[in-house]
């Protein structure tokens, strides 16, 4: 009796749970095989603690009763551990995990899962209320885990976007495996701390992770410079796509990694890159990399500088590299020996490079050198159609055209380069072949100003509060065209998604407002003005100080500003009053300011300084003023701050062009601070064709990175010159400054 017991095999078991209550108390009960069924539905404040003993073929699982309809919200969180464990099918979003992470593969410190997997798991703008506030929206612990299928877009908060963790001495050598996920677009960030992807720490970095990441789709991973950050030894990144993404794929520490059948697809768009590669044993191959722009330690291939006997968070050198088979295709740069420095001074050595293909439709020669490159071994590598000899040797100039693929890649089309570049036998992976099939990839918005809901159009009549009334119905993306005449508001407009604001005809509008300002930018703002007049003089004193924008709160997530043809005027009813006035934190991806006027203001235009405390943070990515006149502003037109030596990030990027500067920077209560301009950390600055009367200086603090500035064809009327200042780097300031004219008064 005993042994027919015994025999009879035990049947999983399925629990349909509805409630939080019902899950804790179901998941203490099962057993090998057995799967608990979340009912559609939605769940608030859930913090998901799942664990089991599994077995192999018979894990335990959770999954949702519908994909995609159990939707997590609020303060709500996943942990699973234990021995193969299942989760497939959850929703996370409208909230943000109270915890350290979203989804982790471990429930506490040391209880971690193995032989795992979370899949087809949904995470769509859930984050951390406040910008700096860190964490983690996967945390990848323990061993043989698999976290696949699934969807991730729209980090905008400090941290990374999926993290394998290191550090427990059992769990090395993890063999975690992240594939087929969608990576979706992450705003930049401007700072530190935000790529989508690392293996490992500095702390752990001669470590091995043994984690391969293949067939994922990286979708405008724009949060820094190192969209994905190796730091540990052992791993694997292949046949990957990277769309249209701002920084490399960059080995940053750890040995002995292969990368291989990854394209990376910039079509010129800013700051996008390819590969960075530092320490030792690495191999590079099979890689396509396609009309990338970025230059320096984002360019489309970099080979960095180390040290000699670097700190374990520092640059080692670069030993046994293995580059062979990649295709670099009208991108702007390859760079070898990036980075040196006093400190950065090993150049690579014991490498190979060869079989490359480097093609140019301007025939430019992209190859350059810092430092003695003679530890390369370069051979058979093409770069095709340079105007010219290419400077260095075992780079050939050959002529050749290319030909394009049924799957989309160029490949050279002169026979004698068969075996040169990428191999024909490989194809990106495509967004259809990533994450769920169920959850839709979100659409391309380029301009957050389109709208995305019919009746895009309110009209609106004059009065004191048909505006504000207008503006609270409205829905993003929606225009609000104001009927000629003159609009009296009483109270702060809040704005909390995009908008724009225009005049029947362009002049034709006047506002006045009495508050301490007239909007205030929160959650998913952006604000586009066009053609209106703006008038301070009423304004009163409140609890803020006075401006006619400013950004409300930490909550507010990347904002963009754009004014056309609008005339501000008359910010003098108190000391100080601005224009623009940000809260610190707050970050504008784009300031536009197009063929307007600002006159007699007592504060600035734009003061995006409030970063202070040089960690490399900044306001704005790009600020651009064209065709526009200050006139009697006593602070500064433009004050742009960034300070520190990290360099994680791109900007920001500052242009003026064709614009009059009369009276500004004028303030005689603020001695040697008399600045029509000051730029400190601007990595890219071009002032163009612009007229400086009478005003205060237009200064400029190089710090570190390679900053460009560009000063020409100005006039300064009884204004001083420009003044560089190299802060960082030795020797003639790097700015080029040419046809500018000084006239006396």
């Amino acid at each position: 009796l005993s042994l027919l017991v015994l025999s009879i095999p035990v049947v999983a078991t399925e629990y349909l749970v509805s409630s939080k209550k019902e899950f804790k108390s179901t998941v203490k009960s099962l057993e090998a095989g057995d799967t608990i069924v979340l009912k559609d539905g939605t769940y608030k404040d859930f913090d998901i603690s799942f664990y089991g003993k599994g077995k192999k073929g018979k894990p335990i699982s959770l999954r949702a009763q519908t994909k995609g309809k159990v939707i997590v919200t609020g303060k709500s969180n996943l942990r699973i551990s234990g021995d193969y464990i299942v989760v497939s099918g959850l929703v996370f979003k409208d909230g943000r995990s109270p915890k350290g992470e979203v989804v982790s593969f471990r429930r506490s410190k040391g209880v971690y899962a193995t032989n795992s997997r979370i899949t087809e798991v949904v995470i769509d703008h859930f984050n951390k209320v406040r910008k700096f506030d860190r964490d983690y929206w996967v945390g990848m612990y323990g061993k043989n885990n698999r976290f696949d299928h699934s969807y991730l877009v729209g980090k905008s908060n400090k941290g990374v976007t999926l993290a394998v963790r290191l550090g427990d001495p059992n769990f090395l050598n993890n063999n975690h495996r992240i594939d087929h996920n969608y990576f979706g677009h992450r705003p930049v960030f401007g700072a530190n701390g935000a790529e989508t992807l690392r293996i490992g720490t500095s702390k752990y970095s001669l470590e091995n992770s043994n984690t391969v990441v293949e067939f994922n789709y990286f979708d405008r991973c724009n949060g820094e410079i190192e969209v994905i950050s190796n730091k540990s030894g052992g791993n694997v990144f292949r046949n990957n796509t990277f769309f249209e993404s701002r920084g490399a794929l960059t080995l940053r520490h750890g040995n002995g990694n292969l990368i291989e059948n990854n394209f990376f697809f910039g079509n010129n768009k800013d700051h996008t890159g390819g590969i960075r590669v530092i320490n030792a044993n690495q191999t590079v191959k099979n890689n396509y990399m396609h009309g990338l722009t970025g230059r320096g330690f984002g360019s489309a291939f970099v080979v960095m500088n180390g040290s000699k006997n670097p700190p374990i968070n520092r640059y080692h050198q670069v030993d046994n590299a293995l580059i062979e088979n990649n295709s670099i295709i009208n991108s702007a740069h390859v760079q070898f020996s990036a980075g040196k420095s006093e400190e950065r001074d090993a150049p690579p050595i014991n490498s190979v490079m060869r079989n490359n293909f480097i093609y140019n439709d301007d025939l430019k020669d992209v190859f350059t050198t810092y430092d003695d490159i003679s530890g390369v071994s370069f051979s058979m590598n093409a770069l095709v159609n340079v105007d010219g000899m290419p400077k260095v040797k075992g780079l050939f100039s050959v002529a050749s055209g290319l030909q394009q693929d049924e799957n989309g890649i160029w490949h050279p089309d002169n026979p004698a380069l068969s075996k040169v570049g990428i191999s024909r036998d490989v194809s990106p992976v495509s967004l259809r072949d990533v994450g769920p099939a169920w959850y839709p990839k979100p659409l391309r918005i380029e301009n957050v100003f389109a709208p995305r809901f019919p009746g895009q159009i309110i009209n609106v009549s004059v009065g004191t509060n048909t505006l504000p009334k207008a503006i609270a119905e409205s829905k993003p993306g929606h225009t609000i065209v104001l009927a000629p005449g003159v609009y009296d508001i009483d109270l702060e407009i809040p704005i909390v998604h995009p908008i724009t604001i225009k005049a029947q005809s362009i002049g034709s509008v006047s506002i006045r407002f009495k508050s301490s300002s007239l909007f205030s930018l929160d959650m998913s703002a952006s604000l586009k003005l066009i053609g209106l007049n703006i008038f301070g003089e009423q304004s009163g004193k409140g609890k803020y100080a006075n401006s006619v924008i400013r950004t409300k709160s930490y909550k507010l997530r990347n904002y963009n500003l754009v004014l056309e043809s609008v005339n501000i005027s008359n910010l003098n009813s108190f000391d100080a009053f601005d224009f623009l006035r940000i809260h610190e934190q707050s970050f504008a991806e784009t300031i536009e300011i197009n063929n307007s006027v600002f006159k007699n203001i007592t504060g600035n235009v734009l003061a995006l300084n409030k970063e202070t405390e040089d960690r490399g943070l900044y306001n704005v990515e790009y600020v651009t003023v064209k065709n526009s006149e200050f006139l009697d502003i006593k602070g500064h037109a433009v004050n742009l701050y960034r300070g520190g030596t990290d360099e994680s990030t791109f900007g920001p990027h500052l242009h003026i062009s064709s614009s009059k500067f009369v009276n500004v920077g004028i303030n005689k209560d603020q001695p040697g601070w008399q600045k029509a301009v000051f730029l400190h950390g601007v990595q890219r600055t071009e002032l163009t064709e612009n007229v400086f009367e009478k005003s205060g200086d237009v200064t400029v603090n190089h710090t570190v990175g390679k900053p460009k500035t560009n000063i020409s064809d100005n006039r300064f009327v009884g204004s001083p010159l420009p003044v560089i200042k190299e802060l960082v780097r030795l020797g003639k300031p790097t700015a080029v400054l040419k046809n500018n004219v000084s006239i006396p008064k």
